[in-house]
């Protein structure tokens, strides 16, 4: 008992300090729970244990039933396109084009290739959405299409995991083995889906009465337990009866507090499971295959940006495509636990696995970088394509002086170029995507396909010859970036910029006297005022 407390206190301290240290440098708390993981197995000599991966398994258990309890039906037929389109498309070509990779580099048998191939084509759902949700890209097209291909990707583990139980079982009866699995699958949904539907929402009352928060999370454990010990009984997994457990619960009016109360208990529950991964990695193996792993991981992370793009800039803006394609390049956690899973079930030699697992660690520790860069790298790969267009598409408007150059046909770009055109100022609007740039087209409006941020595109839309320039772009980090351009340009330009709300102190430093603000409210204020002014006098009259 003495041992084990040390060793706990150990393990949480060194988390406390990686995570700290990772933080200045954006990298996810998961790594610095591997990282302690493997720092405490070194110390200790814990790898390989066989309560370790009992332990991993619990950890899970509550990972997949945190997934089912943000599971929604409603929330999935609005995201249809999203989720079941992009998702299936995503998971069916990049999970079959890894089981060729890893059956030709690996020498892996066809069964152990299907599973790893397919947990390959798993994104990160916590590294992902956690950035996502920090810096506010979650709600832009591309983070919901991300959200939706991450959402498919979570319901996507179970099948994987009853491959798992299916490939390992020594029955060679396959038919009757499927047959089976079937039957039961949808004994233990209805059994579950009675209780839910019955049982759960009385028992909830019930202890909602009793006003203890200890007895309503200890309700709550005891439930997604007994629905993992009622799924391993039928055969499944205990990963499968937590899903539906959440699942069940997410149905409930008492799903929002359920989640809130476990928040914390969520996370140290994760942070458990990933500890538990990182005790599994063999520092001698990895580092014997280091030159294979960096090789994979290139690779792995190449094509499924390749692939996911591939497929999206078929129906799909270039950028949003672009962003999204990055922002699910890596393996996810989840692939750690199939890996794992597929050793203790001898499906993957320990070697390999150790391989896999490190590859997956290093996609991950990479993607915080790439998301934190993701449109300096978007503007980059655009830039190839923009710098031809631009110059063709400008040329005619060679001869604009005394113009107005207004930055973005958005919407509020669309309503600007509007009110010009009725008043006869000649103006050119810059566009980046080409789908605004045929609608303002087609409306007979001075819209150009161009990229901004190029000095070259400025010189042609003869910036230096305009008596004003209006930006309407309302992502923050491009009117940053617009607004340091037109700022550090060598001649003075007039400048009108539209921002919500505050600005950050960074965007400040860019602006100096020839930039003027206007603000959302101050213009909502006025407009107010008028109108119940003009009421006012109506009335009085």
């Amino acid at each position: 008992m003495d041992n084990f407390l040390e060793i706990f206190l150990i393990t949480v301290a060194i988390a406390i300090i990686l995570n700290v240290i990772f933080k200045k440098f954006e990298i996810p708390t998961i790594i610095g729970y591997i990282a302690a993981g493997e720092i405490i197995s070194e110390l200790y000599h814990l790898s390989g244990k066989g309560e370790i991966t009992h332990i991993a398994e619990f950890g899970i258990v509550f990972l997949m039933f945190t997934i089912g309890l943000e599971f929604s039906f409603k929330h999935l037929m609005a995201m249809k396109q999203e989720v079941f389109l992009n998702g299936s498309l995503q998971m069916l070509t990049c999970g079959f084009v890894f089981m060729l990779l890893v059956i030709g580099i690996l020498r892996l048998s066809d069964q152990s290739a299907t599973i790893v191939g397919f947990a390959l084509a798993l994104s990160s759902t916590a590294v992902v959405l956690k950035i996502l949700n920090d810096n506010g890209d979650i709600n832009e097209q591309y983070g919901r299409k991300a959200l939706g291909i991450l959402l498919f990707q979570d319901i996507a583990v179970i099948p994987l995991l009853l491959l798992v139980d299916i490939f390992s079982s020594t029955n060679q009866n396959i038919e009757k083995l499927l047959f089976t699995t079937l039957i039961s699958v949808l004994i233990l949904i209805a059994l579950l889906f009675f209780i839910g539907k019955y049982l759960v929402d009385r028992i909830f009352r019930l202890i909602i009465r009793t006003s203890s928060q200890e007895i309503f999370i200890s309700t709550v454990l005891f439930m997604v337990i007994g629905a993992s010990f009622l799924a391993n009984y039928f055969g499944f997994s205990y990963s499968l009866g937590a899903f539906i457990a959440g699942a069940l619960i997410a149905e409930t009016k008492y799903k929002h507090k359920i989640e809130a109360d476990l928040i914390p208990f969520r996370d140290l529950l994760l942070g458990l499971f990933f500890i538990t991964v990182g005790m599994q990695i063999q520092l001698d193996i990895v580092s014997q295959n280091w030159f294979l792993i960096i090789v994979l991981t290139l690779l792995v992370m190449a094509l499924k940006f390749g692939i996911v793009f591939g497929f999206l800039f078929l129906y799909t803006k270039k950028r949003v495509a672009l962003k999204t394609a990055f922002s699910i390049a890596q393996i996810g956690e989840f692939a750690l636990a199939i890996f794992s899973l597929l050793q203790a079930k001898n499906m993957l030699d320990i070697k390999t696995s150790q391989i896999l697992i490190a590859v997956s660690i290093l996609t991950m520790i990479i993607t915080p970088f790439i998301l934190n860069n993701i449109r300096k790298i978007a503007n980059v790969v655009e830039d190839m394509t923009l710098n031809t267009h631009a110059t063709q598409n400008i040329d005619n408007n060679l001869k604009l002086t005394n113009h107005l150059v207004i930055f973005g046909y958005g919407r509020l770009g669309q309503e600007v170029t509007q009110k010009i055109k009725n008043t006869g100022v000649p103006y050119l609007v810059l566009e980046s995507d080409l789908n605004l740039v045929e609608l303002g087209i087609s409306r007979g409006e001075n819209v150009v396909f161009a990229n901004a941020a190029q000095e070259e595109t400025l010189k042609i839309a003869n910036i230096e010859e305009c008596s004003v320039a209006i930006i309407t772009v309302t992502n923050e980090a491009k009117l940053e970036m617009l607004c340091q351009i037109l700022a550090n340009y060598p001649k003075p330009i007039d400048t009108i910029i539209h921002v919500n709300g505050t600005l950050k102190k960074m965007l400040f430093s860019s602006i100096d006297e020839n930039i003027r603000i206007i603000r959302s409210e101050k213009v909502i204020a006025r407009n107010l005022v008028q109108e119940a002014l003009e009421c006012r006098i109506h009335k009085n009259t």
